[in-house]
């Protein structure tokens, strides 16, 4: 029997996912070739439906060549960084986590300088930056398997610790770089952006995105169970140790991939599952659709914001601090004891 709470949960989750259709469709509508949103809406059904063709050539080429890439990265991503930061808050019980507290961000960032220097191409940087998040996970977990009496804490130690050693490379890099060629390169893609992701990268970072999100839906009840305690869930038979490996993997594997084709794009993991736990509560079966839907709707909404708000496009990093800082504040300011 389907409780009023569950009715309620499942209202929250149809409304934002309307909210994230109609956020999908302006940010198609949205730059400076101007396209009506009935006119994005007929294009895409039209070709989904093998339709007549009633529109520009032009149109079709803005639409699905030129922003269509672009929006539906800024979705992946921002789903994939809230249900990442969702995840790693409910596990570690700890409101001040965020995806890149074991150091996933920083060993992207680090392998993806590291390439820009030596002058890769794009697919090159993205698979290094893939790669160098895993393997910056990776020693951080190794590490903290010497931690027996709380594994937990000693994640969050050696994550911390090996995050500060991929940053250190990274200022390296960046020292060494030059300052007229690899440097300007380096700086924008930490700052973060999804203007230069393409179809290729898209579908080559879609698929451990979307690996990573429906294992951590897949898992979100028992991640209920894991924020009473570990002793607690064992004794509702939850075998925590596969768990934490489960949900640490799947968190890591999203946030990577994101980080690879996006850059370092700070505050969403932290501040959406933030969001959306005021808006439907502590509950993870509502509270992590809701965290992905809100999180693709917000970087698709400051996507479309950096790219039409100056001449020169600014960085997704540099929005979302903008607007994470202030919102986080406020939350420790005026709702700290909901937090």
């Amino acid at each position: 029997m389907v409780t009023s709470k569950e009715k309620k949960g499942k209202y929250f989750i149809a409304a934002f996912f309307v909210l994230f259709v109609a956020a999908f469709i302006f940010s198609i509508a949205t730059g400076r070739y101007p396209i009506s949103f009935g006119e994005v809406v007929r294009v895409i059904l039209g070709r989904l439906t093998n339709a007549n063709q009633t529109w520009t050539d032009e149109v079709a080429l803005v639409i699905f060549k030129v922003r269509m890439p672009r929006v539906l990265a800024g979705a992946l991503v921002g789903a994939a960084l809230s249900s990442a930061g969702a995840a790693f808050q409910g596990l570690f019980r700890n409101p001040l986590v965020s995806p890149d507290i074991l150091g996933a961000s920083s060993g992207a960032g680090f392998g993806a300088a590291l390439m820009l220097l030596i002058g890769m191409n794009y697919a090159i940087v993205s698979f290094a930056a893939f790669v160098c998040g895993i393997a910056a996970v990776g020693t951080a977990y190794l590490i903290s398997m010497r931690a027996r009496r709380n594994p937990t804490l000693g994640m969050v130690l050696a994550g911390i610790m090996i995050s500060s050693l991929f940053t250190a490379g990274t200022s390296y890099v960046r020292l060494v770089a030059d300052p007229n060629n690899s440097l300007p390169a380096i700086t924008f893609w930490l700052m973060g952006s999804v203007a230069n992701v393409r179809q290729s990268s898209l579908i080559w970072a879609a698929i451990p995105i979307l690996c990573g999100m429906l294992v951590l839906h897949i898992c979100r009840w028992k991640l209920n169970l894991l924020t009473t305690g570990e002793d607690e869930a064992r004794s509702m038979g939850v075998n925590t140790k596969v768990m934490r490996i489960l949900i640490v993997s799947a968190a890591t594997l999203v946030s990577a991939a994101s980080v690879s084709i996006s850059g370092i794009i700070g505050w969403v993991g932290l501040v959406i599952p933030h969001f959306a736990r005021l808006l439907v509560g502590y509950d993870y079966r509502v509270m992590m659709p809701v965290s992905m839907l809100m999180g693709a709707t917000f970087l698709m909404l400051v996507d479309d914001l950096s790219r039409t708000i100056a001449v020169a496009e600014v960085p997704l990093g540099v929005l979302t601090a903008f607007v994470g800082a202030p919102f986080f504040l406020y939350l420790i300011l005026e709702r700290g004891n909901r937090i």
